[in-house]
């Protein structure tokens, strides 16, 4: 089951490891006038690249072995319009020996310096051979930084 998006309370910005900065764009609004569904899992997307490159110095594109999205999530809280600023919040819930699970939040900055959330989300990697598309250990460096994002050692397992 989803954790983050079960939970009895929503979550807040301090329940992340990280909260990585991300900011709406024009092209994001649909002909509803607000952000497009579907744009809500690039904002997860790009938090977790960004911070993934940023916190391992290297360029994750160039490694042996890539992250493929196997699994998405996303419950929809509230609406986020351009021009907003958002801070997706990130948390691992398994590290396992191939695959990492995400726990992921979107939340709108408000004028008042308070975050108000608007998704909640769940991304699941695995790593794959770059050219064979096979499944492979995680890379060392993306492990290490990874590992500091865990909420708690029973999350790291030995499975896939």
């Amino acid at each position: 089951m989803i954790a983050a998006i079960t939970a009895e309370r929503d979550p807040a910005p301090a329940d992340f490891a990280v909260l990585w900065p991300v900011h709406t764009r024009w092209a994001d609004h649909d002909t509803y006038s607000h952000v497009n569904n579907a744009t809500y899992y690039e904002y997860f997307d790009t938090a977790v690249n960004g911070w993934l490159i940023a916190a391992t110095g290297v360029d994750i594109r160039s490694l042996d072995a890539i992250g493929v999205v196997a699994e998405t999530a996303c419950r929809y809280v509230h609406e986020i319009w351009f021009p907003d600023e958002l801070r997706v919040g990130i948390s691992v819930e398994r590290l396992g020996q191939r695959s990492i699970a995400y726990s992921l939040a979107i939340f709108r900055q408000l004028p008042s310096a308070d975050r108000q959330l608007a998704a909640i989300g769940r991304f699941v990697h695995v790593y794959v051979d770059a050219h064979s598309r096979r499944p492979v250990p995680i890379p060392a460096p993306v492990r290490a930084a990874v590992s500091t994002l865990v909420r708690s050692p029973s999350s790291i397992t030995t499975g896939p």
